[in-house]
């Protein structure tokens, strides 16, 4: 499926881009649609950091991303590295103390902190000394109005001001005259839309893993099973370990280490950001169906030659079909993912066991007998333990779906 992220230049007062404001879309129209502000800061970032990666669509810019009151309270902004992306509160929050202690941890954690559309209210004076920059809104906030607030906010020495929505050259030249540091807005550029593709993710599994992470004690185990049947969260789930946000130290062998690694908090938060994102989504499409059931043959094949690999084979198939799905090199895909060396170079078509086994599995699928026999010869394994293999990979996958269905 196609997945759409529209991104809008800001400028300093030399002309340069210095960052971009992202904007949720859901097609190639460039307006924002009918969707509520959680969800649709949920599916921003999913499709942009936990697909892409924020670096692509922003150059390597930081990226400013606008949160809802909700997202602000449960911390959802820290699933983004601080260096990457910036915090806009949207005009609709409210300055309420619970507001400001979710942003004072923020502040604490590096996140530098927006105001979007600012209208000076008193009750916003204790968050001042939080923030780093305040848009104003021309169409919304006239320059006589703006230069009646100036002198509160001149006080505070790092606080940076932005016009936004400005449309013609006389507006950008009285902002400049007034001060600003940065501007936004048409008369530089529309919004950019990127488009990119993007995994299905299961709407059932998603339900059942949140379910799952609100228990006092989290099974990872059971929590591990729903990821490895699902290759849209698997994908984002190593995307996430791999942002910035985590000291990486080793590769990650299986999901289930993977979820130890992050810990109930952090794959709660994860968790719940996904099921927002896609509480509307369809089932997952057929190449995503088609790796689950790859990832189970490959496990079962390595369970026979090369043991200490099962897990590995297990995360090789699921990932197998990646640059198919999302039409990007495989070679650029397994540098986002924090995966073993062995798997990496299996998954670009290096010689090694687990390359083997992939190509075992491979032949078998398109009924290619000599390769697959040639790939058999080299572990001396009986090409005749393959259909009990492929069939139990596909009875697996078929009754966890059902499974689910049922629930």
């Amino acid at each position: 499926m196609n997945v759409y992220t529209a991104r809008q230049a800001i400028y300093n007062r030399k002309d340069n881009v210095v960052a971009y404001e992202l904007l949720f879309r859901d097609s190639l129209k460039n307006v924002f649609p009918g969707v509520e502000s959680n969800s649709a800061t949920s599916k921003l970032l999913l499709d942009s950091h936990f697909n892409q990666g924020l670096d692509k669509i922003t150059s390597g810019k930081p990226a400013l991303i606008n949160y809802p009151e909700q997202a602000l309270i449960d911390q959802v902004p820290s699933l983004l590295p601080p260096n990457k992306a910036m915090v806009e509160i949207l005009e609709s929050v409210r300055p309420t103390p619970e507001v400001y202690e979710a942003c004072r941890q923020l502040y604490r954690k590096g996140y530098k902190l927006v105001l979007d559309d600012f209208v000076y209210n008193p009750a916003w004076e204790p968050f001042l000394k939080l923030i780093k920059l305040i848009k104003f809104d021309l169409h919304q906030t006239s320059f006589a109005e703006i230069e009646v607030i100036l002198p509160k906010l001149r006080k505070y020495k790092n606080l940076k001001i932005l016009a936004e929505r400005i449309e013609t050259q006389e507006q950008y030249d009285k902002a400049k005259e007034m001060g600003f540091d940065f501007f936004q807005g048409y008369y530089f550029c529309t919004p950019q839309i990127i488009e990119q593709k993007d995994v299905h993710a299961n709407q059932t599994v998603i339900l059942a893993m949140y379910q799952e992470t609100l228990k006092l004690d989290v099974d990872y185990t059971k929590l591990s099973s729903f990821f490895e049947r699902d290759t849209a969260l698997a994908f984002k789930l190593l995307k996430f370990i791999n942002s910035g946000l985590f000291p990486v130290r080793d590769p990650i062998s299986s999901l289930k280490q993977a979820l130890v690694y992050l810990g109930a908090a952090q794959v709660k938060k994860f968790v719940t950001l996904i099921l927002t994102a896609h509480i509307a989504e369809h089932c997952r499409e057929e190449l995503t169906e088609m790796s689950i059931i790859r990832a189970r043959f490959c496990e079962n094949i390595a369970s026979k030659v090369a043991p200490s690999l099962v897990d590995d084979a297990f995360i090789l198939g699921l990932f197998s079909l990646l640059d198919v799905i999302l039409e990007q090199p495989m070679e650029d895909l397994v540098k986002q993912l924090p995966i073993t060396e062995e798997v990496s170079a299996a998954l670009i078509g290096h010689e090694n066991t687990l390359g083997n086994i992939l190509r075992i599995t491979k032949a078998y699928e398109s009924a290619s007998w000599s390769a697959m026999r040639k790939a058999c010869a080299r572990f001396r394994m009986e090409q005749d333990v393959l259909p009990d293999f492929y069939v139990n990979a596909v009875e697996w996958a078929n009754f966890y779906e059902e499974s689910n269905t049922a629930k």
